[in-house]
């Protein structure tokens, strides 16, 4: 086999791991709550953890952690806190790790409205957990930025 198809190989390998691995995570987020918590990300590592035939031990957890590595730990949890609303045409990324949520058109272009925004939030389950008062939301061109509640909420 020469080194171009062990490099095609590769490539496809990759692709196949990145699609299976976001499909996962798009398919299990919900199940974990309460929604756009820290503790549910947590679940839903200690649930792969276990999935992976690791022991919910805390030595096993963090052996599972390690052995993801920062850049694919970062990616599934963007892939976590993130919605696609294919019928508003918006994109919600929540991280409770970020100090906003944010709401932007999935096209990148066209007008956003705070009423846009929320109904956005509502259907990702999410009006309850942000400062709900639209004057303390920042409209930055195609982009609404909303702050999250207190952080006594989070769990």
């Amino acid at each position: 086999m020469s080194s171009g198809e062990n490099s095609t190989h590769s490539t496809i390998q990759a692709k196949v791991f990145d699609f299976a691995l976001t499909e996962l995570v798009r398919q299990h987020r919900d199940s974990f709550r309460p929604l756009w918590t820290v503790d549910s990300w947590v679940k839903f590592l200690i649930w792969m953890t276990l999935n992976c035939g690791l022991s919910g031990e805390r030595s096993s957890l963090e052996l599972f952690a390690q052995g993801l590595g920062p850049p694919l730990t970062s990616r599934m949890r963007k892939i976590f806190f993130e919605r696609q609303m294919d019928k508003l045409s918006l994109y919600v990324l929540a991280d409770p790790a970020e100090p906003l949520v944010l709401v932007m058109p999935l096209s990148g272009g066209g007008s956003l409205t705070c009423q846009d925004a929320w109904k956005a939030l509502e259907q990702a389950e999410l009006s309850e957990r942000v400062i709900t008062d639209m004057s303390q939301w920042e409209v930055l061109n195609a982009m609404v930025a909303i702050p999250w509640q207190s952080l006594d909420t989070d769990s």
